[in-house]
């Protein structure tokens, strides 16, 4: 018989803590016993795994005790809270959160590009931000192949990637807008409904967003590429789930489309869909559900007098591939 582990799911009854829960249902992941936490409103209600119910449980210093991996995605205070907490009790974290990802002491991991960085975790495996994982699982096979130097990305984020509070703002406009009422908005800085917000987190001193510099940052961590140069956009667009990216590359050797594309179609997490001819390119609301990154509209650049430019553009469901998925696989490699 295999080993099973106990799991904890820290924010069980938010939009990634249900996806975690399901993934690790759906993935067969080894579960013994499975805990779910979040506060105390969300305290004594239950959630489905594997045909039982769940009663979720509050949220405390000693929830820990016995389990092996805690899978976290209830924010960066959450985190940093309970973290020595979990990590004093033996278990592993991994933590969806942006609270650990840029510290030197803990591993920044995405499985189809890095998952020998696991062995190095002291107690803490921070997932990465969403729109990053979507962005590597792509682009790291062609850096391998060409050396990647440059990339310029704007991307197009779903309302999902704030929870389901966004979503929730989304459908609410979008009737407001349809019957010709007043919109308030509540939750976006904005009216997302039938329009584009360029901001994402908060504005920095470089007048980027936190968002953006997540991707600069996260992006050259993961790949062990340090001097990557990297500019970022990013969009919040009325779309319910799953994230798009167009992305620009600039290569240190010569690359071309028909190779970016027989490299991508034996790519781990990623499937190639890019038939211009039959209207056939990657779209959110096909990438939804899906594990996998769909890559298309792969073209050379034609701004450059050379072959070493790229244009590419993604779509990857955010809360998989983007959050629960990538945490789950984590714990596959552990």
């Amino acid at each position: 018989m295999s080993k099973s582990y106990n799991v904890a799911v820290v924010g069980a009854t938010g939009a990634v803590g249900i996806e975690m829960i399901e993934t690790l249902e759906k993935r067969n992941f080894p579960v013994g016993n499975l805990r779910l936490l979040a506060s105390a409103r969300s305290a004594g209600k239950e959630l489905d795994f594997k045909g039982t119910k769940v009663k979720i449980e509050e949220l405390t210093h000693d929830s820990f005790k016995g389990i092996d991996i805690a899978l976290f995605s209830a924010g960066g205070d959450i985190s940093k809270e309970f973290a020595p907490s979990c990590v004093k009790a033996g278990a592993v974290m991994i933590d969806n959160s942006s609270a650990f990802r840029m510290d030197k002491e803990v591993p920044l991991v995405v499985p189809e590009v890095n998952p020998e960085d696991v062995k190095g975790h002291k107690g803490i495996i921070a997932n990465p931000n969403c729109s990053t994982i979507l962005m590597v699982v792509a682009v790291y096979p062609l850096h391998k192949a060409a050396g990647l130097k440059r990339l310029v990305a704007a991307t197009y984020q779903a309302t999902s990637g704030a929870g389901a509070k966004g979503m929730d703002e989304l459908i609410l406009q979008t009737r407001q807008l349809l019957n010709d009422e007043p919109i308030k908005p509540q939750f976006f800085a904005h009216r997302i409904g039938f329009n584009l917000i360029p901001h994402i987190d908060v504005f920095l001193d470089n007048m980027y967003t936190k968002e953006e510099m997540k991707m600069v940052n996260e992006g050259r961590k993961i790949m062990h590429h340090p001097d990557l140069k990297v500019s970022c956009t990013c969009v919040r667009v009325p779309v319910m789930r799953a994230h798009s990216e167009a992305l620009n590359m600039e290569f240190a050797n010569e690359i071309t489309p028909e190779e970016v594309r027989a490299i991508l179609s034996k790519a781990p997490g990623v499937t190639v869909v890019d038939d211009p001819a039959a209207k056939k390119y990657p779209m959110p609301v096909d990438a939804s559900g899906l594990y996998n990154v769909l890559a298309g509209r792969i073209r050379q650049d034609v701004s450059r007098d050379d072959k070493r430019g790229i244009d590419m553009f993604i779509s990857g469901d955010q809360l998989l591939k983007g959050a629960a998925l990538n945490a789950v696989q984590i714990a596959e490699i552990l």
